[in-house]
C-alpha cells in the first residue's frame, strides 16, 4: 500500500443510500466525513462490513436531517451522539464529533464538538483516526496514521500510559489490532501495556472476553498470544493463558489449517482451557450457556472409532471441534458439509416385531442404532433387517428368562 491523499474505490462506497446521507448532511461542505474501520481497511483492500460517520451537527440535529429526508435515524447511542441511519437499506452510524471531558478507565464523559482534530484525538491508535470526505474521498490524516498502517505499526495516539489510563481496555485492543494488522509491536505502546497490566482487573469481565474472541481470530493470533504470556498480560485476569495454553492454540491453528476449516473463537478458547479449569474460566467470562456446553463438549472425550460417528453423536460442529483438539484434522476435514442422517427406524416399528411397550422398546432402539452407526448408516432395508435380529434376540431373552 502506497501513501496516498484519496481513498481508493471501494465497492463498500456503490451501497444504496450512501448518496442520500451525503446530502443530508451537508457533506459537500465538509461536514461530513467516513472515519474508522471503513477508512483503515480500505486503505488495506480489505472488505468493510461497518460504515461509520462522524458530522459537526449535534444530535438532535442530525435526527431533524435525516428524518427531513426520509431516512430513517434510530438514536440507538444519542447520549453519547450516535445515530443509526438506515438509507435505502444501508446502515450507518452516524455520531457528532466529541472530545473528552472525564474519564475513570471504563467510562467517558464526553463534549460534542465541532473540530476535526480534537475528535481525532480522543480515538485510540492512529489508524483508527482517519477521515475521507464522503463524496471526493479525501483523506484527513490528523497522527500520521497513514505512515503507520504502511507500516504495520499500531501506535497509540499521545502518551500511551494516558491513553490507557482513560480506558483501559485498550491494553486488548493493542494487541488485537496487533494481531489483526501490526507487523511488529510499537516499543513506548508494548511498555505501558505491560506497565498497566494490572489495570485489566477492573474491567467487566464480558468487555474482556469480547476482546479475546476478537483477538483469537486474528491473523498472527497465535504470535500475539505468546508475546501477550510472555509479558504477563493476562496474569492478572486470566492466568490460567500460560505458555502451554498457546501452544495448544498453535496446535489447532495449525489443525483448522490443515483442514482448510476457518478459525473459530469458541474452539480457540477452549484450546486455551482444559478439563480442569474450563467450567470456572467460561463462567468467569460470562459466556453464553451454549458456548460454555460447546467448550465442554471440545474438550471432552468419545469413544467413536470414525468421524461420521463422532459426528452423529456429537453434531458436526461438536465433532469438528474435538477432532480439531485432538489433532486429527484429516478428520475433522471429512465431516465438512456431511449432514447427520436420521435413524430410518422408530420404536413404533420395534413394537410392530412384537416387542412389548416400555422400556425394552427404547433400550432395544439404542442397539439398533449402534449397529446401524457401525454398519455406515445403511438404508432403511438393511435397518429393518438390524431390527428383526435385535427384536428377535430380545424375544428369545425374554422366553429364557
Amino acid at each position: 500500500m502506497a501513501l496516498t491523499d484519496i481513498l481508493p474505490p471501494a465497492d463498500w462506497m456503490q451501497r444504496p443510500g450512501l448518496d442520500r446521507l451525503a446530502d443530508a448532511l451537508d457533506a459537500d461542505a465538509g461536514a461530513a466525513r467516513y472515519v474508522g474501520g471503513a477508512v483503515r481497511d480500505t486503505l488495506l483492500g480489505l472488505d468493510v462490513s461497518d460504515i461509520d460517520v462522524a458530522t459537526i451537527h449535534p444530535p438532535q440535529e442530525v435526527v431533524r436531517r435525516l428524518e427531513a429526508a426520509g431516512i430513517k435515524a434510530v438514536p440507538t447511542g444519542i447520549a453519547h451522539g450516535t445515530i443509526t441511519a438506515v438509507a435505502d437499506g444501508t446502515v450507518v452510524e452516524v455520531t457528532t464529533l466529541r472530545r473528552d471531558v472525564a474519564t475513570d478507565g471504563r467510562h467517558a464523559e464526553v463534549a460534542f464538538t465541532d473540530d476535526w482534530q480534537a475528535d481525532a484525538a480522543r480515538r485510540d491508535f492512529t489508524m483508527n483516526a482517519l477521515y475521507a470526505d464522503m463524496r471526493s474521498h479525501r483523506l484527513h490524516d490528523y497522527f500520521d496514521g497513514i505512515a503507520d498502517l504502511n507500516a504495520g505499526r499500531v501506535r497509540f495516539i499521545g502518551d500511551p500510559l494516558r491513553r490507557i489510563a482513560e480506558d483501559h481496555l485498550r491494553i486488548l485492543r493493542f494487541f488485537r489490532f496487533l494481531a489483526r494488522f501490526g507487523d511488529a509491536p510499537d516499543a513506548e505502546g508494548l511498555s505501558a501495556c505491560i506497565d498497566r497490566a494490572n489495570d485489566l482487573m477492573a474491567l467487566s469481565r464480558e468487555r474482556i472476553a469480547d476482546e479475546l474472541l476478537k483477538l483469537l481470530v486474528a491473523r498472527d493470533a497465535v504470535d500475539v498470544m505468546r508475546l501477550m504470556v510472555g509479558h504477563g498480560i493476562w496474569t492478572p485476569v486470566l492466568p490460567e493463558i500460560d505458555a502451554a495454553a498457546v501452544e495448544r492454540l498453535a496446535a489447532l491453528a495449525a489443525g483448522e489449517a490443515a483442514a482448510g476449516i476457518a478459525p473459530d473463537p469458541i474452539r480457540r478458547l477452549a484450546a486455551l482451557l482444559d478439563t480442569g479449569n474450563a467450567e470456572s474460566v467460561t463462567a468467569r467470562l460470562k459466556l453464553s450457556n451454549a458456548h460454555r456446553k460447546r467448550i465442554a463438549t471440545a474438550l471432552g472425550r468419545n469413544d467413536a472409532r470414525q468421524a461420521q460417528e463422532t459426528g452423529y453423536r456429537l453434531g458436526v460442529e461438536g465433532a469438528i471441534d474435538q477432532l480439531l483438539l485432538a489433532g486429527e484434522p484429516e478428520a475433522a476435514a471429512s465431516l465438512i458439509g456431511w449432514t447427520r442422517p436420521a435413524l430410518p427406524l422408530s420404536g413404533g416399528a420395534l413394537v410392530a416385531r412384537g416387542l412389548a411397550r416400555g422400556p425394552d422398546v427404547a433400550k432395544a432402539l439404542r442397539l439398533v442404532e449402534d449397529r446401524w452407526i457401525a454398519e455406515g448408516f445403511p438404508g432403511a432395508a438393511r435397518t429393518g433387517a438390524i431390527a428383526d435380529d435385535v427384536v428377535a434376540q430380545a424375544l428369545r431373552a425374554t422366553s429364557i428368562a
